[in-house]
């Protein structure tokens, strides 16, 4: 079968009113918002060396910080600001998704706004500014009736650049909760679904083309003086905005929140669980690729209502425990502590996802590596790849800790790339998943871990302080509590790394709910 009759486009396709609309409307609100500090700024700036000097070097910087980084600074900036507004005036907001987002997007289309605005209105030939002096004109007309007409083609050339970035930055929202674009590129490297990338990606540039090429038909028509040309390219925008935005806006906002974090476990998961709550008559959506910090975060602000963590990950990065308890003890221990914050953990699902070292079983073999304890003698001829956030976490300073790794070298990389990247033998060694079907598929081993500095990481179910007592979100979800065994989980997760129509979350949900409804 061709990518080009891959029945997953039409999946792609439904998508596309919701993703779409949200990414044109933070893309906007970023926009308008730097226009409306970038252009006063340029303007009054201008004259001023010192300040305008002062001015292009901090938005220069911005440029030099990767999107998603600045993206994820905003995050817990504003979860801060939000605790200060809620403890000085009862006034709290939602730091999650939308706001971050587009504060960080409008730092990002700064510096081309000032740029051209500061060039355009210095470009002027200072003979038109006496002229317009010399008939009387105070400092403010001459700025509106000569400078600033005169200045705008400029201005508008680094009004398209900033739009250009504007958008092309925003696919980058979707760890910190923004649905847009990124949800399809996202979405699709996690699960190996390269129809979803290549639509994303292909929806993201003409999307980018389009507000372009028509800002270039107001640059144009401001240039040449053509008011025809710069109302249709006018029209056109306003145009779009509204075929974008209308669906999505006339979409009711009400329904269930489930989240997702960044791997092909948690969006079979997520889609799951949603699938439960319509199948009992409730609406549902899903907000996936996040963080486990602003996952967390999320769920605490009653942003999203539900998702699914890992024992483990809570007990090393929410408690932050560095000591080691039986499961059970571990997981009741939990219980009682995210009750202070009135989160609800509703239970476990029957399986557990840890963190294990893994290497190819031919390898470890011929080496004599069986635990991690075995990999310690040779981990300095070795290298290792983790997903993006292993070597920044406790598991990976306890591991160090308890066997003195030093690796010749670490890498980071796509969580489903690093199991082909081992097997093929571009790395030695990656941090892995327990519950992850690839170990099998490409025959690696999870080395055991006799010190047990890696903690119990059973998969368990939060619910947000605000759906603590909603009887009826538990009783949809609770026919999934005990019912997932780490075999089922694995294979689930195994058909969720194929690249075909039924290897969609969606598909392989629908699989799992009919294995775990036989139990």
């Amino acid at each position: 079968m061709s990518i080009f009759t891959d029945p997953r486009w039409g999946e792609a396709l439904s998508h596309l009113p919701d993703y779409l609309g949200n990414h044109v409307r933070v893309s906007l609100a970023a926009l308008a918002l730097g226009l409306a500090v970038s252009l006063p700024l340029a303007i009054l700036t201008r004259n001023r060396p010192a300040p305008r000097g002062i001015l292009l070097a901090f938005a220069s910087i911005v440029q030099t910080v990767p999107g998603l980084a600045l993206l994820a600074l905003f995050y817990p900036l504003l979860l801060l600001a939000a605790s200060l507004t809620l403890a000085w005036f009862g006034i709290s907001f939602s730091a999650f998704g939308f706001l971050p987002a587009m504060l960080a997007l409008a730092l990002y289309s700064m510096l081309p706004v000032l740029r051209n605005g500061i060039t355009g209105l210095n470009g002027i030939d200072p003979a038109l500014i006496e002229a317009a002096k010399g008939v009387g004109m105070t400092a403010r007309q001459s700025l509106l009736i000569v400078e600033l007409p005169l200045a705008l083609p400029v201005m508008m050339a680094g009004i398209r650049t900033a739009a250009v970035w504007v958008i092309g930055t925003a696919t980058l929202s979707t760890p910190i909760g923004q649905t847009s674009l990124g949800n399809y590129i996202f979405a699709g490297l996690q699960t190996q679904n390269w129809v979803f990338v290549l639509f994303g990606c292909v929806a993201s540039a003409l999307l980018a083309l389009a507000v372009d090429q028509l800002l270039g038909l107001i640059e144009t028509g401001l240039r040449l003086r053509n008011r025809v040309r710069s109302g249709l390219g006018a029209v056109g925008i306003a145009a779009l905005v509204a075929a974008t935005l209308v669906p999505t806006m006339g979409r009711s906002s009400s329904g269930y929140v489930v989240g997702a974090k960044t791997f092909a476990e948690q969006y079979v998961l997520s889609a799951l669980m949603r699938d439960r709550l319509e199948a009992a008559g409730l609406s549902a959506s899903a907000r996936s690729g996040l963080g486990s910090s602003v996952i967390f975060g999320a769920l605490k602000a009653g942003d999203i209502d539900l998702y699914v963590d890992y024992s483990g990950t809570l007990w090393a990065n929410q408690l932050h425990r560095t000591d080691i308890k039986p499961r059970a003890e571990l997981v009741a221990e939990l219980k009682t502590a995210l009750a202070k914050d009135n989160i609800t953990l509703l239970g476990e699902l029957g399986f557990e996802n840890a963190y294990a070292l893994v290497m190819p079983r031919r390898r470890a073999e011929a080496l004599g590596i069986r635990t991690v304890a075995d990999l310690a003698a040779h981990a300095a001829t070795l290298s290792i790849a983790g997903d993006y956030e292993f070597f920044s976490r406790p598991e990976w300073a306890a591991l160090q800790k308890a066997y003195v790794l030093q690796f010749r070298t670490q890498r980071q990389m796509q969580p489903d790339f690093m199991y082909a990247a081992v097997a093929s033998g571009e790395v030695d060694v990656i941090a892995g998943y327990t519950s992850d079907g690839l170990i099998a598929k490409y025959e690696l081993t999870a080395l055991d871990d006799p010190k047990h500095a890696i903690p119990p990481y059973d998969a368990i179910l939060l619910l947000a302080p605000k759906r603590a007592g909603d009887e009826r979100l538990q009783a949809a979800l609770k026919p999934l509590l005990g019912k997932i065994d780490i075999a089922t989980m694995r294979e689930a997760n195994l058909r969720a790394s194929g690249n075909d129509a039924n290897s969609s979350p969606d598909a392989v949900a629908k699989w799992l709910w009919e294995k775990v409804a036989k139990r």
